[in-house]
């Protein structure tokens, strides 16, 4: 027996101690909705932008000065935002989503709203919001490169038109392309409208395109652009079919295959990750893993390699009280690159009800550093990774 326990101790050794530092931005966050990650200024260096209830802000690189975007731009709640440089001037565009009023599914004026925000000359002065064709319930979006030097919107709403409970029309996910003048029409088309509750969306890439994978109840479903327009990724209709999903997220286990991380159901309780089998290569081919089945209303995830694996990990973060009594954000460390065995981290345990989680090199040093946004509890951190 000892001589079991001691092989399989080699077998699986244990991964490298992760280290991370906590650094509060802000104690006065509403609500949190969602993170983007970008250069605002155009110095070279990735600022933090936030959705919070009745505010868009960012905060700046460095000294971590909080700035109103826009404020009190719909009735109801803000909800999501998107930042990415589109095009190639080293700041990022930025738009955003709100009138967050999920129980109205048919009313395009009391629920749903697309805006882009156009940037003054100083960003931290007020920018100006330009509105945009919307469907009701609109709830994440991010932006996605469809060919060389053209990137488009990708906007997800929560429930398709008239829906009651998951049940009814489709949900219309829609893509955007900006118009040279953004005050102009933006050109918008219907990507998919088979799915009846989704909830988050990721983008990913493969080889020169770049995949949009939607996540909802009916499982999950990727989209990549060719010949003109947006078609299902690989000819397939689903990636996976028949488990639900809350949050998606897609990385890599080596250099040639993905792995697919999911929190289910709808702000459920189960952390999954979907995992190739040596020699095959594809998502729908995957093995189902439960990594963890003690969330509460997970609701924030990432995957990257954090410890310099060559693979990624999986980081969570969940917003209510699970049975023990904790909220809070873990890492899940694979002890090889099929997910047979893992270890878990904890980073924040009671003191971060994740609402949102995203991921970036903030200081430059080759490491890739957590942001965190909470609910309850009113704040947004920086996890500086400090992992030798």
């Amino acid at each position: 027996m000892k001589d079991l326990l001691l092989g399989l101790a080699m077998l699986y050794a244990t991964p490298q101690d992760p280290s991370f530092e906590q650094q509060l931005i802000d104690d006065q966050v509403a609500i949190g909705y969602g993170i983007a990650i970008g250069d605002v200024d155009g110095d070279g260096k990735p600022d933090i932008l936030l959705a919070d209830k009745k505010q868009f802000v960012w905060y700046r690189n460095g000294d971590w000065k909080k700035f109103v975007m826009v404020e009190n731009l719909t009735e109801y709640d803000n909800v999501c935002i998107a930042a990415r440089d589109i095009d190639g001037d080293g700041k990022v565009e930025v738009a955003v989503g709100a009138q967050w009023n999920p129980g109205e599914t048919s009313d395009t004026a009391q629920s749903g709203a697309v805006h882009y925000l156009i940037r003054p000359d100083d960003p931290t002065q007020l920018w100006t919001p330009v509105k945009l064709h919307h469907e009701p319930t609109v709830h994440r979006m991010r932006w996605a490169k469809a060919a060389e030097g053209k990137y488009h919107l990708i906007v997800l709403p929560l429930h398709g038109r008239g829906n009651k409970d998951g049940e009814g029309a489709g949900v219309n996910v829609i893509a955007y392309e900006k118009p040279e003048d953004p005050r102009q029409e933006w050109q918008h088309w219907i990507i998919d409208n088979s799915m009846h509750l989704t909830h988050n969306l990721d983008i990913h890439p493969d080889g020169e395109q770049e995949c949009v994978y939607v996540g909802g109840k009916e499982g999950v479903k990727a989209f990549s652009y060719s010949k003109g327009k947006w078609r299902p990724h690989g000819g397939r209709k689903w990636v996976i079919k028949g488990h639900g999903f809350s949050e998606v997220r897609v990385g890599r286990i080596d250099e040639s295959t993905p792995m697919l991380a999911g929190i289910s159901p709808l702000h459920g309780h189960v952390l999954v990750a979907h995992v190739p089998r040596k020699g095959i290569p594809k998502l729908h081919r995957a093995e189902r893993i439960t990594l963890d089945d003690e969330l509460r209303e997970g609701h924030g995830l990432v995957v990257a390699d954090l410890i310099g694996q060559g693979r990624d990990q999986v980081i969570a973060g969940w917003r209510n009280p699970n049975d023990a009594g904790h909220l809070g954000i873990k890492l899940y460390i694979p002890f090889n690159a099929l997910w047979e065995a893992w270890t878990v981290k904890a980073i924040d345990i009671g003191d971060m009800a994740c609402e949102d989680l995203a991921v970036a090199d903030l200081d430059g040093d080759g490491k890739l550093d957590l942001i965190a946004s909470g609910r309850s509890t009113h704040n947004l951190k920086i996890y500086w990774n400090r992992s030798e």
